[in-house]
C-alpha cells in the first residue's frame, strides 16, 4: 500500500508557507503542526462582516464580500473542524445572528446563490438565479440546519426554524426517487448531526440512513479516468472508515487514495479540476488558493485512511 513519503509531505509544507492564504495556512498549522484553534478562528473572523455573515472570497470560487449562506455554511464546516460546537463562542453567536436575522431565508431554507454574487469575479455557478437555487435544492442548507440542531438553544426560534427545514428536507426525501449529487452531501451532513444530537426519536434516521446509502452508492463515480474532470469521487461522501458509507465501496475508496498520490505535481501540491468562463485574471488567484485548500482537504483524506508515511 503506497504511502505519502516524508519528502513528499515537506513539498507540501513548503508549498502551504510560501503560497497558501493565511485562512488555510492556520488550518493547516492546527492539522499537522499542533497549531492552535484561536489562530484559525482568528483568519476565519477576517472574512465575517458585521451582520455576522462571511463573504470576501470565503469561497474562493466566489469574490462578493458581501454575507451569503453559502459561506456562513462554510464558516460553520471550520466550526465543525475545531470541534465548536458552543453557540455563545463570539464567532458562533454572530454566525447564528446572520442566519436567524431572515435575510434570504425561506421556508426551504438558505439559498444557493443571492443577487449580490453577480456584481463581482465568481465562477459561472455561483451566477444569481432562481433556476440555480432551485436545481442545487438543500445544497446550502443542510449543513446550516444539521449544526444549529447540534448546537443551537432549544427555545430559540433559529432552532425552532431548523427545525421546520429538517421536517421540509424529510419530506421532499420522500418525493423524490433522486437529488442532485451535491444536495445528497447535505442529507448526509444533516443525518449525522441528528445522530450526534440524539434527535432520533424526531426525525426517522432509519429511512434517512437507508436512502443515502443507496444515492450516495449511485452518486458516487466510480470510474478513475472520469475523475480528473469534475466528478463526485468517493471522498465527496466518506472521508474514514467509521463513516455508515464506507461498507461496501472499500476498493473505490482504496482506488481514489491511489489516485490522489499518483496526481500531486512537481510544484508539490494538487490542481484543480475546474475554470472560470470569465475573469481569468481572478481565476488565476483563486486557483492558487484553492490548490491551498485542497493540499489539506487530500491529506487529511491521506491521513484518515492510513494513507501518510
Amino acid at each position: 500500500m503506497e504511502r505519502l513519503s516524508t519528502q513528499s509531505f515537506e513539498e507540501i509544507r513548503r508549498w502551504m508557507y510560501r503560497n497558501a492564504r493565511p485562512m488555510e495556512l492556520a488550518r493547516w498549522q492546527y492539522q499537522f503542526e499542533e497549531g492552535s484553534g484561536e489562530n484559525v478562528v482568528c483568519a476565519l473572523s477576517a472574512f465575517q462582516n458585521e451582520d455576522g455573515g462571511f463573504g470576501h472570497a470565503l469561497d474562493c470560487d466566489n469574490w462578493n464580500p458581501n454575507s451569503t449562506p453559502y459561506n456562513a455554511g462554510l464558516a460553520i464546516e471550520i466550526f465543525r473542524e475545531l470541534g465548536i460546537y458552543d453557540p455563545h463562542h463570539p464567532i458562533v453567536d454572530k454566525t447564528f445572528a446572520f442566519l436567524d436575522s431572515g435575510m434570504y431565508f425561506t421556508e426551504k431554507g438558505w439559498p444557493f446563490t443571492v443577487p449580490t454574487n453577480s456584481h463581482y469575479p465568481h465562477a459561472p455557478w455561483w451566477t444569481y438565479s432562481e433556476e440555480n437555487n432551485e436545481q442545487n435544492g438543500y445544497h446550502a442548507t443542510g449543513g446550516i440546519v444539521g449544526y444549529i440542531l447540534r448546537c443551537g438553544e432549544k427555545e430559540s426560534k433559529l432552532y425552532q426554524k431548523a427545525l421546520s427545514v429538517a421536517d421540509g428536507m424529510l419530506d421532499k426525501l420522500r418525493q423524490r426517487e433522486a437529488l442532485e449529487d451535491h444536495e445528497v452531501g447535505a442529507y448526509c451532513t444533516l443525518l449525522e448531526d441528528i445522530l450526534e444530537a440524539k434527535l432520533t426519536h424526531r426525525f426517522d434516521s432509519a429511512y434517512l440512513s437507508q436512502r443515502l446509502c443507496a444515492m450516495v452508492n449511485n452518486s458516487i463515480e466510480r470510474d478513475p479516468q472520469k475523475w480528473p474532470f469534475y466528478s463526485m469521487r468517493p471522498s465527496q461522501y466518506i472521508d474514514s472508515k467509521e463513516s455508515m458509507f464506507y461498507p461496501s465501496n472499500e476498493e473505490i475508496v482504496e482506488k481514489e487514495m491511489d489516485y490522489i498520490l499518483a496526481t500531486r505535481h512537481a510544484d508539490g501540491v494538487w490542481d484543480i479540476s475546474w475554470k472560470w468562463e470569465e475573469y481569468s485574471e481572478e481565476f488565476a488567484i483563486s486557483q492558487r488558493w484553492w490548490q491551498g485548500y485542497w493540499a489539506i482537504r487530500n491529506l487529511l483524506i491521506l491521513r484518515s485512511f492510513g494513507r501518510l508515511g
